[in-house]
């Protein structure tokens, strides 16, 4: 199924034939649109069987704000990793909050103006408005785990990055991926620092478990992934994206020869302007690559005295 949303344009909800009932990969933002959208599918193509279970990918909203919507239409269990359903009930508990102080610290010093920390105290604590009521338990997968779906066995592959504890799904069987965000055909997945872990290095992360992937799924797999179109030639596209992050990363380092803040490298990793709508999500991204950089010991961070990280080659 392909669902309608906003800034990626649509997500790809996948339904398993299990047994009885169904088994469904991911469920949309919370939206009224979305509610509608599920109400159609179980009184049309999906009404010979209810949800026998929910499986989430991930805890953005686009793959698991649904999910207590559909866990309660259907009296089912979610089923997802143990950090990605921790990370959403923690950010979803931001709701209501005011912008913390550890937040606008962290942006001041990747260089943010005035205007854009207000923007950022203003649009605060928005994450549980596109998530429905999470489930009060869940059913944890973890890496290596292999599920029964429909007859057949699916073997839980968890990546990291994009977000804490991502999980695909790899049925060698039927020669099929679904991947959700951990790889894409078209584009790539932000891979983003944020205030609560300042130091992180989820690009490292990411790069790991892109080649930890190539080393684990045969490269016949048909690809399901979360956005664009099913693809084949997993290898390839693996081997594209870490080229890709390893030549912004030497391109980046070049340039640390003049000191710069994250906001300074933004033209260095990104192809379009970066508007305030945007702000947030390249800071992340560019701070992933300059903290990675320094965990590679190819740059180093100050703070001046008004508090502004610049970044430098040692």
């Amino acid at each position: 199924m392909r669902l309608p949303m906003p800034a990626l344009n649509h997500i790809n909800l996948w339904a398993l034939e299990d047994g009885g009932g169904w088994t469904l990969v991911d469920t949309g933002m919370e939206t009224p649109d979305t509610v509608a959208d599920w109400q159609s599918a179980f009184a049309g193509p999906l009404a010979a069987r209810p949800a026998g279970r929910v499986i989430c990918t991930h805890m953005h909203p686009d793959h698991i704000g649904m999910a207590g919507w559909l866990t309660r239409q259907h009296d089912c269990r979610l089923w997802t990793t143990r950090l990605e359903y921790v990370t959403c009930r923690m950010l979803v508990a931001d709701t209501g909050r005011e912008a913390p102080a550890d937040g606008v610290r962290f942006y001041h010093a990747a260089g943010w103006d005035n205007d854009a920390l207000e923007h950022y105290r203003a649009r605060f604590g928005g994450f549980g408005k596109a998530v429905y009521a999470l489930p009060d338990s869940y059913r944890r997968v973890v890496d290596g785990e292999e599920l029964r779906i429909g007859g057949r066995t699916w073997r839980a592959v968890v990546g990291r990055g994009h977000s804490p504890e991502h999980l695909c799904l790899h049925c060698p069987e039927l020669a099929v991926l679904i991947s959700g965000d951990q790889v894409l055909p078209r584009i790539t997945s932000n891979v983003s620092v944020f205030p609560t872990e300042p130091d992180a290095d989820p690009l490292s992360e990411w790069l790991d478990s892109l080649a930890a992937i190539k080393r684990r799924v045969s490269d016949d797999v048909l690809v399901l992934p979360s956005h664009n179109e099913p693809f084949r030639g997993l290898h390839a596209r693996l081997d594209a994206l870490i080229a890709g992050h390893e030549q912004r990363l030497e391109r980046l380092a070049g340039e640390l020869v003049t000191p710069k803040r994250a906001v300074d490298v933004f033209g260095l990793l990104f192809r379009r302007r970066v508007g305030l709508d945007m702000l947030g999500m390249a800071t992340g991204e560019s701070i992933a690559h300059l903290n990675c950089l320094i965990g590679r010991g190819l740059a180093t961070r100050e703070l001046d005295a008004a508090g502004v990280a610049w970044y430098r080659s040692p």
